[in-house]
């Protein structure tokens, strides 16, 4: 397969080289057959959750499904799906058994699986927290040389992958769908928080989806569920802001993370010391284990502005909304380049201590982060 790809790339490239276009929509059609042949036998049936449903809605299914990677929300999201769709309410106690990994062996869900429907065309054994089978994925190679055509098989292997150099993995991947979403980074949180928001008819300012992303961090499942608090009481295509996500999620609109950089940012004093000070009585909504790593990926923004040369290319590279980059250019004319650095050694100086080093239990988070500021700003 490999040498008909080449094959067949070398004659497209050869004709426009001639003819300085490629000569035929007969040219382009054959190497696109080639080249899904060869994508599908070198990666196997990997799909979307809208290409899965989709797939199930017309009636097109696999006999296993991996459902794996670090973004739990997603997982769950597909796995909720199967549940409630693949098998009739009325017949599900007959077709469709669900297992946890940690109170089974491979052996068992293997017998599940080669067991045939009662009441449905097909019966879906689904197992969840798959990650906790720790042996005998070879019972399930074994098992889909032969698999029973009225079964779907789905495991749900969360928090991780799937090694993709495992027996397994190569088994599920030729048979059957594998379905991988790693988490989201940091900087496309805000995006993917508007994008959600737009789904369910309403709308949010950026500084509010920055909020909540600085705030939650990138745990969609605890995004979305703080968001469903918000669409309850929201008119329809209304507007999200700073106020309402205060009012219904709890996060204080002046004193969080957020309001803490553009305060640092700005050597407001004042400002960063009522946001210490509320922070400080009040650690379990302003956990320093969140604190810390958002002050640090602001002081990394911020030198990657001072050394950016093209200034509008800047929201680009800092991975920000066009509206904040003010923000960065304030902090840019308060800080030089070598206090930056110096932050990034009080960031790393107070991480330690929050876990204990130098730290024999009498200093609180509160205080460390109050320290931390103040050398920041000063």
């Amino acid at each position: 397969m490999k040498k008909l790809l080449h094959c067949a790339l070398i004659e497209l490239l050869s004709c426009f080289q001639k003819h300085n276009t490629f000569a035929t929509k007969k040219h382009y059609s054959c190497f696109f057959a080639i080249f899904v042949r060869y994508f599908y036998n070198e990666c196997g049936m990997l799909l979307t959750e809208k290409e899965i449903v989709t797939n199930l809605k017309n009636g097109k299914f696999h006999p296993v499904y991996l459902l794996t990677g670090e973004e739990n929300y997603y997982i769950d999201l597909v796995s909720n799906y199967f549940e409630k769709n693949v098998i009739a309410a009325d017949f599900r106690d007959f077709d469709q058994t669900i297992v946890y990994g940690r109170d089974v062996e491979m052996s068992m869900v293997i017998s599940l699986a080669k067991r045939y429907p009662m009441m449905s065309p097909v019966q879906l054994v689904m197992v969840k927290e798959a990650q906790d089978i720790s042996k005998d994925w070879e019972l399930l190679v074994k098992y889909l040389e032969n698999p029973q055509p009225q079964t779907m098989l789905v495991f749900c292997y969360r928090h991780k992958k799937l090694a993709k150099n495992t027996k397994a993995y190569k088994a599920i991947n030729e048979k059957g769908v594998v379905y991988e979403k790693n988490k989201l980074k940091d900087y496309e949180v805000p995006a993917w928080i508007a994008n959600m928001v737009q789904k369910k008819g309403f709308s949010i300012t950026e500084k509010g989806a920055v909020l909540i992303a600085e705030s939650l961090g990138n745990d969609l499942g605890k995004i979305a569920n703080e968001l469903s608090k918000v669409f309850v009481s929201m008119p329809a295509g209304g507007t999200i802001n700073d106020e309402i996500i205060e009012r219904n999620i709890g996060i204080s609109k002046d004193y969080n993370v957020f309001e803490l950089q553009n305060a640092i940012g700005r050597r407001d004093v004042m400002q960063c010391n009522r946001i210490v000070n509320h922070f400080a009585a009040n650690p379990k909504d302003n956990p320093i284990q969140m604190v810390i790593p958002s002050l640090y990926n602001y002081i990394i923004k911020v030198m990657l502005y001072h050394q950016e040369p093209d200034k509008s290319k800047a929201a680009a590279v800092l991975k920000v909304p066009p509206f904040f980059l003010r923000d960065y250019e304030t902090a840019a004319r308060n800080y030089s380049l070598g206090k930056l650095a110096s932050c990034i050694g009080y960031l790393y100086e107070a991480d330690l201590r929050a876990k204990g080093v130098k730290n024999n239990g009498t200093i609180t988070d509160g205080e460390i982060i109050k320290e931390l500021v103040f050398k920041m700003i000063h």
